[in-house]
This record gives structure tokens, sequence and C-alpha cells, in this order.
């Protein structure tokens, strides 16, 4: 029985159980589609490296003796969707059972539902084998309890005995945030990331040929990200050997001068599942268990947290949730985004740079996004759907399943609380705790109100303040009313108005 087997560009798993045998009755097939270009304005090196990685995939499988078929953007039988495409193949090479992986992707998902609905042929899906937990692991575990992260770290810590001591965590403590928490000193010089170089001249060209629409910067004769399994592995090894040991330390550190710190960057070639995320934990675990002079607890134990704890918790919110989640809007939240995200063109000094940083490298780390970008967009009363977008579009390692509960999670509260427990904003008083970017802006930290004060100080007082009614009874925010309530009736006014000018004039400040 000849059989047909889809492959998207995030399912490039060359250890999958698929892989493990060649069957010349079995045809792989890959597409680069205008149904993936399109469906989101997407930062030209997201575009590039997903092609580059689904290619040298390909080329991979054909080496280990596999049938692959390949459509590239311009080859002329591409029908530039799916079901088309699907229909084609399947016509083309006669195929008797059609086979995919189940796609993180509620869209695809329910695409393909349909598509073997209509089928006259059998048909059968399977797990991508890249997660820890299953697809609604998550929700299995905790039923109709709230979804505490912390719960389902620790239940996962066990499952997999990762930084254990049998039953209990190998400290006695589970959790270090409280130490990851630091700010980058002024003269410290981190370690360069590793880079890696390639012409993409060629898919570039193609974009443009093809009138793909994309936003941002790319050096075509020096494209660095990693998109096969071997440059993952070696920026694995990096990683371990170069950041890890301030990891930690400086997760949460922003500055204008280092646009990668001391962060893995493995999120696409994870993403896209050439590495998986037990082989990453068990890497990192090792180097520290080889240098636990050099490398503190709280050092492993952080990013551990973010890949088995955070990625996996994420991954089980979108199935628990989805698809009404990408619906919920709490706040309901209204003002279209500033033009400016896509251009970086604000007197801020915080949004300016991380907009540009994440314009020409498709990259920010999760503070970056989460309490510059995401603050502001949060406090001045932002759509969810428009943030959503673009964080969907800008951001290499942006697949829905991780990008839409991070940002209308997460970032903007929009689910009322599924995912956390509070809102995540503050006034210019975190972001100049956590980075450099207020020496020599335009605005003054210190500032509530006047000319020159920083719009996140009004801005910040001015959100809590509307959604009173929402959030006073929160007992994480309490101190907040506190604080507004002690206020003079004129302060509360003038910060108010400032607040107000600033929502006026979005686009110019």
């Amino acid at each position: 029985m000849k059989t047909l087997r889809l492959l998207f560009g995030d399912q490039l798993n060359p250890t999958h159980s698929w892989f493990q045998k060649v069957d010349d009755s079995v045809i792989y097939c890959l597409f680069e589609m205008r149904q993936e270009t399109d469906y989101a304005w997407h930062h030209v090196q997201k575009v590039i490296a997903f092609f580059l990685a689904m290619r040298a995939f390909a080329e991979e499988l054909r080496s280990k003796g596999h049938h692959v078929k390949y459509l590239t953007l311009d080859h002329p039988g591409n029908r530039q969707n799916l079901p088309d495409n699907l229909h084609f193949f399947i016509e083309k090479y006669q195929a008797e059972r059609f086979e995919y992986l189940l796609s993180d992707e509620w869209r695809l998902d329910e695409q393909l539902r349909q598509f073997c609905e209509a089928l006259t042929i059998p048909s059968g899906a399977f797990d991508t084998e890249h997660f820890m937990a299953e697809r609604h692991g998550l929700r299995d575990f905790f039923g109709e309890k709230n979804y505490l992260m912390e719960s389902f770290y620790r239940a996962m810590r066990r499952k997999y005995d990762v930084l254990m001591d049998g039953d209990q965590p190998a400290t006695g403590q589970w959790n270090y945030d409280h130490d990851n928490r630091q700010k980058l000193p002024k003269n410290h010089v981190p370690p360069q990331p590793l880079l890696f170089q390639r012409d993409v001249s060629d898919i570039l060209q193609l974009l443009e040929k093809q009138e793909v629409k994309t936003i941002g910067k790319v050096e075509a004769k020096d494209f660095s990200w990693p998109v096969t399994r071997a440059e993952g592995l070696k920026t694995l090894e990096y990683f371990c050997k170069n950041l890890l040991h301030h990891f930690g330390d400086f997760q949460d550190a922003m500055t204008p001068h280092h646009w990668s710190l001391y962060h893995s960057r493995l999120s696409f070639v994870m993403n896209v599942k050439l590495l998986s995320p037990l082989e990453v934990v068990h890497r990192a675990v090792d180097e520290w268990q080889r240098r636990p002079d050099e490398i503190s607890f709280s050092q492993i134990e952080a990013f551990v947290r973010q890949i088995i704890g955070w990625r996996e918790y994420m991954q089980g919110i979108y199935w628990a949730k989805m698809p009404d989640f990408a619906k919920l809007n709490f706040f309901q939240n209204d003002r279209p985004l500033p033009s400016w995200f896509w251009t970086g063109k604000t007197k801020m000094a915080c949004l300016r740079h991380s907009i540009n940083q994440s314009l020409e490298h498709a990259y920010a780390h999760h503070i970056q996004r989460l309490m510059v970008t995401g603050n502001f967009a949060l406090l001045a009363g932002i759509a969810p759907d428009k943030v959503d977008a673009w964080y969907l579009g800008i951001y290499i390692d942006a697949i829905e399943w991780v990008e839409i509960t991070n940002t209308r999670g997460m970032s903007q509260f929009a689910d009322g609380g599924i995912v956390g427990t509070k809102p995540y904003c503050s006034s210019a008083a975190y972001i100049h705790k956590m980075s450099h970017y207020c020496e020599g802006c335009f605005y003054k930290k210190d500032l509530r109100t006047g000319e020159r004060a920083c719009p996140f100080n009004s801005l910040y007082w001015h959100f809590h303040d509307r959604h009173r009614e929402k959030l006073e009874r929160n007992p994480r925010i309490g101190m907040v009313y506190r604080t507004w309530d002690k206020m003079s009736g004129e302060a509360r006014a003038t910060t108010l108005e400032q607040a107000e000018f600033y929502l006026e004039k979005i686009e110019e400040i």
C-alpha cells in the first residue's frame, strides 16, 4: 500500500519513529506555501529560516534513502495551499493511504481534520514525539482546577527525574526564580553569541519575485541562525560551555549594548523539533554536574524551568483552551497598534531598542517581550488581536501555540488569569531596575507628569484606575490601589490627564 506522509516546517524531528527505517512504499511531502507565508506578516528571517530548515531536512531524509517530494514556493505544480497540494500528490502518486503528524497549531489541526473527513482513502494521525507532556497532559493533570505552572513544573521534574533526589528536589528547594533577577553590571561584557554564516540570496530573491510581504531586515550573505540539527547541537554546546554559568543571573536583564546576553537562542531549532526538550535539558544538567563550582544550582534550575516548566506548560494551555483562547479580551481593549511598532521610531529608548533589535535579529528575550513591548501594549489598551499578530510575525521562534499563550495570556492578561495570577505590568521603575535603557532617554524615568515624563508612569496608574472594578479584589494587586488612594486628588487627576494626553498622541511619543 503506497502511503503519503505530510511534514510541516515545524515537524523536523530526525529521531521520530517514522524515519527509523526506510520504506519504499512511503512518500514524504513538504510544501513551501503562500498559505503559510501570508497568514501573518512574518519577519523575513523567520520565513528564510523555515525554508532553510525544511530544505535541509528533506535532503537529510533523502540521504538516508527515504522518498521525499518537496515543493518550493515557485514550483509550477504548487497550488499554494495545503488541501490542494495534498490532493495533487495523492492523485499523482496514486497514494492509497494518507498520514500526518499532529499539528501544534489549532488552525492546521482543524484544516487537516476536515481534509481527512472528505478523503476517500484511509488516513491516520500520529504524535510528533517531541514534547515531554502529551497534547492534553496539562488539562488531564489539573482537571477543572487552576492551571498553576509551579505544580506542573514539579510534576514534570519528578516524572523525568530532573534535578531530583528521589521524590524531592536535589537541593530541597524547587524554584530559584528570586535569584534570577540581576541587572547586568555596567561594564560587564557577555560572550558573543555563536553565529553561523550562510548566503541566502537565492531565497531572498525568491521571496521578492513571488512578492511575499515580510518585515524586518536580513543580511543576504550572512544569515546567522542555526537551521539544521548539527547547527542546533553546536549552539547547545556553546550555550552549555560559555553561557549557562550566568544564564539564571541575567536572564531578565536588558541592555542596549548586547542583544543576546546569556540566552541560549535555541528556541527556533527546538520549536521546529530539530532538538528535543529532554536532550537539551539533559545536556545542560550534564554540564552543571561537570562544573558545579562554576555553574551554581540557580543557573541550571532557571534553565530547566524554562524548558520543562514554562515551555511544556504553554503547550498544555494552548490545547486545553483553544480555539476560544484566541478570542479572549478580558479588558475589552480595542486600540490599534502604534505604527512605530513596525519601525521602532519612538522617543522611548526601551521600546526603540527592543523593537529595532526585533526588526534586526527577529529576536528579543522574554523580558523585552513581556515588560517592554508587551507592557506598553497592555497599559495603552491595544487590541489583543493586534498584539498577537505583531508577536506572531516578528519573532523567528513564534509559532501560535507558544506565541498566543505568552502574549494573550501572560503579557496582555486577555485571558483574565488562566496563565498569570495578575497582569504583568510596571512603571518605569522596573525597566530601570532591570536595564540600562533609561540612561539618555528623551523621557525622564522619575517623572509622572510633565512634558518629558516617562509614559510608562502615568499609563501604569491610568491602567489600574480604569480597570479597578476588575482588578482591585485581586490579592496580588491590593498594594497598588492602596498607594493610588493615598495620593492627593490633584495628583491622581494630573496623572490621568498625562496618560490621556499620551494616549491621544500615541503615534508621537
